[in-house]
């Protein structure tokens, strides 16, 4: 159930909820995902990966798979070129630890570490290559967490790595890759002034994006040089800038072709099998697929970064916060490069301070390098930041959403990285959380039972970036649009309305295509809550393109002087003649004209997006096991383009958020080896522990788009994890400090607690 609350003017178009455009091809399984491509001659490609989390390669032979018939190809880590070091800052080129990473060179890094892959006729006789191939390993001791990375005896992954801030870099080697400083005023007198300190130290699990379809790729050169490629992705051109500069090929001779995709969340803007495919294809002279399977996409791909964070914040005894210092660390992985960044940003930004300081630390662990997930960092840090701010309510003596709006950040006010906020909607989102129905309803408590009810605010600043779109006119007044930005939760059909807003026609006249990289202008990945929003700024700029073209051609068709006819609401009028949008296509097209309208565009005022979720639950106290019982989810959408689109990504995110809270964690054992690389150990949650979500939208529009649009994709999953931690807290008076909140994690807390927040205490 959703309810919109809309401060804007009613548009046509954008607001309403047409047929979208691929429903039909998907709901009859006509779409065409990566893993469904099939080319002439196609091998099928797999991946040998390392059984260690940590060891030398002492020696490889493939020479027993290469004679196996059936196999075409063979390919090693070495096969990967690798750019030499030169001082520190080489070290952390992104290019070339990303090709560390496609396969490993010299020392694996993780469990799951791509060592060789083999090319062969089907994947019966590649799996039997596999188990051909001897690799000889030097077990090195791992680091298996943060703690571990950060001893003083610690084992050091890569020598040759120095921590790296404002610039510079320490003259000895570390398990930090980055120290980041984001600081306002002075924190000292801050915490001085306060009335209450709350301290606290959280931390969070790896998690996985939880995307139904796995990681694929199909590399084919052709006789003339050129590579083309087929995959599922959020950035066809991502993916084509990355091959290129691994391995050395000319942009222009590589062509990507974009499939559907099976679900992202982040977690596919890298493909982790184009770089093996492309080599394997090279080598045997065939179309080559390589596509994962379950155990491998989550043995091998980036997930979320696991997080500690210390956060000690300060109020005074009328509820106004004086200082907040965080200090934050997070697991990048075997690699540098952990979504800490976005945690320093985000956890601070819902409310106004003067003095702040966030300190976040980039570590490396021998695990697979971490990857964005709804919000990259986001959520990790609204759990230790909403945690601690529920605490310094309870001790203040404050209803927990009144705390927040008398601190609620708003237009002007400064966010942890130094820009300030525009025209937000953050103290409206709020309020309507606070007049919300759920919120304003007794909780339904009874003796013998633990039921407690949570409130977490959240944040996401929407991401720009450059964006393309054309916009090509037929004769039958129908639009063909072409965007640069792949398809996930409904955009094409999000930019297609944007789009038929700006001409003035139906969107069923508009005709979405996300074509190949040689087909349309660079533009960026689908992620940071940026497509509807950047890519809609495009395909808006592309529609006023078009129609200048159209107004230029009826000057000529109707025999008028240069810039005579104008747009207006029906169509295009001048001296008396008027053609709506069908008629002008027409008269155009039939003197032989054929205008078409593209733009690139690279929006400067993304948006920046608040939400505020409310939820109940239910502990038990012989088990641990937390019930969601009730949820609402608040958030400030702007412009709700397309609002069952909207309603969809807060509901996913949240009942992504409640995995993360509650059941989801990566296990690893005391040697780095993942132990539960499934989906029947990997518990996601299903429709039983998700119960049914009511969304309020509040529409405050961004002024930095012409229909307010700001980004909705990330930001449902960041208040989850606190909200629950909150309300698992006034169910049972145990603070939750470390997630997930399982039943066993849960019940050690109430024993530990020694039953204080006893069973007749909650039935009154």
């Amino acid at each position: 159930m959703s309810r919109r609350m809309a401060d804007n003017p009613q548009l046509n178009v954008v607001g309403t909820s047409p047929v979208r455009h691929d429903g039909v091809d998907k709901v009859t399984g006509r779409a065409i995902f990566g893993v469904d491509v099939a080319l002439p001659g196609m091998l099928h490609a797999r991946v040998l990966r390392s059984p260690h989390a940590h060891a030398r390669i002492a020696h490889i032979d493939t020479s027993a798979a290469d004679r196996l018939p059936g196999v075409a190809a063979t390919v090693v880590g070495t096969d990967v070129p690798i750019e030499p070091l030169d001082g520190p800052a080489a070290f952390a080129n992104p290019i070339r630890l990303k090709a560390l990473n496609a396969m490993a060179q010299g020392t694996v890094m993780y469990h799951g570490h791509a060592v060789a892959a083999v090319a062969a006729v089907s994947p019966h006789v590649a799996d039997e290559a596999l188990r051909r191939i001897r690799v000889e390993y030097e077990v090195l001791t791992p680091v298996v967490d943060i703690p571990a990375a950060l001893a003083s005896d610690a084992p050091i992954l890569h020598p040759d790595l120095r921590m790296e801030t404002a610039g510079s870099f320490a003259d000895d080697p570390s398990n930090v890759a980055k120290h980041l400083v984001l600081e306002e005023g002075d924190i000292t007198s801050g915490f001085e002034t306060a009335d209450v300190v709350v301290e606290r130290t959280f931390s969070t699990s790896t998690v996985h994006q939880g995307y139904i379809e796995p990681h694929n790729a199909c590399a084919f050169w052709r006789s003339d040089g050129t590579l083309e490629l087929h995959c599922s992705s959020q950035g066809h051109f991502g993916v084509r800038n990355e091959v290129s500069q691994i391995l050395g090929i000319p942009i222009s001779t590589i062509r990507v072709v974009p499939a559907e995709i099976g679900g992202g969340f982040g977690g596919k803007l890298t493909n982790y099998v184009a770089i093996p495919a492309v080599l394997l294809a090279q080598r045997s002279g065939r179309p080559v697929k390589m596509s994962m399977d379950r155990r491998e996409t989550l043995l091998a791909t980036g997930p979320a970064p696991a997080a500690r964070i210390r956060a000690r914040l300060g109020a005074t005894k009328d509820g106004r916060l004086t200082a907040a210092h965080l200090e934050m660390h997070y697991e990048a992985g075997a690699f540098p490069g952990s979504s800490v960044g976005g945690g320093a940003n985000c956890g601070l930004a819902p409310y106004r301070l003067e003095n702040f300081r966030v300190d976040g630390y980039d570590v490396l662990v021998n695990k697979p390098k971490s990857q964005a997930y709804r919000a990259p960092g986001a959520p990790q840090a609204a759990f230790a930041v909403e945690s601690v701010m529920d605490e310094l309510s309870d001790d203040l003596g404050f209803d927990p959403v009144e705390f927040r709006l008398r601190n609620a950040s708003a237009e002007g006010d400064i966010r942890p990285n130094g820009t300030r906020f525009n025209h937000v909607g953050n103290i409206d989102q709020m309020r309507a959380a606070q007049s919300s129905q759920h919120w304003q309803a007794p909780l339904a408590r009874s003796a013998g039972r633990l039921i407690g009810r949570g409130v977490a605010c959240g944040y996401w600043g929407n991401g720009g970036g450059t964006s393309s779109a054309v916009a090509r006119l037929n004769r039958d007044g129908s639009v063909t649009l072409l965007e640069s930005s792949p398809d996930i939760g409904g955009t094409r059909t999000s930019i297609a309305m944007q789009l038929a807003e700006t001409l003035g026609i139906d969107v069923s006249q508009v005709h979405p295509r996300v074509p190949d990289t040689d087909s349309i202008a660079e533009g960026g990945n689908t992620a940071g809550s940026r497509t509807t929003f950047a890519t809609g700024w495009a395909a808006i700029d592309a529609g006023r393109n078009l129609q200048q073209h159209m107004c230029r051609a009826l000057d000529d068709v109707w025999e008028l002087e240069p810039e005579t006819v104008q747009v207006t609401d029906a169509g295009f009028a001048a001296n008396g003649r008027v053609a709506d949008f069908a008629k002008a296509a027409q008269l155009i097209i039939g003197e032989g004209e054929a205008p078409v309208g593209s733009s690139v565009s690279s929006p400067s005022l993304p948006g920046n997006a608040f939400a505020t979720h409310v939820v109940d639950v239910e502990v038990d106290p012989e088990t641990g096991k937390v019930d969601v019982l009730r949820y609402t989810a608040v958030h400030d959408v702007g412009r709700a383009v397309y609002p069952p689109y909207a309603e969809g990504q807060i509901e996913g995110g949240v009942a992504q958020g409640i995995g993360w809270a509650l059941t989801e964690a990566y296990a690893y054992d005391s040697e780095g080896h993942l132990l539960n690389a499934s989906l029947l150990d990997y518990r996601m949650p299903t429709s039983l522990d998700v119960p049914a979500l009511e969304t309020i939208m509040v529409e405050v529009p961004n002024p930095g788009h012409p229909y307010g649009v700001r980004g909705v994709g990330e930001l449902p999953v960041v208040p989850p994890l606190a909200a629950l931690a909150n309300a698992i807290h006034d169910a049972t008076g145990v603070r939750v400090t470390e997630l997930p909140a399982s039943p066993a994690r849960v019940l050690a807390a109430l024993n530990a607690a020694g039953a204080s927040h006893s069973l007749s205490q909650k039935g009154t």
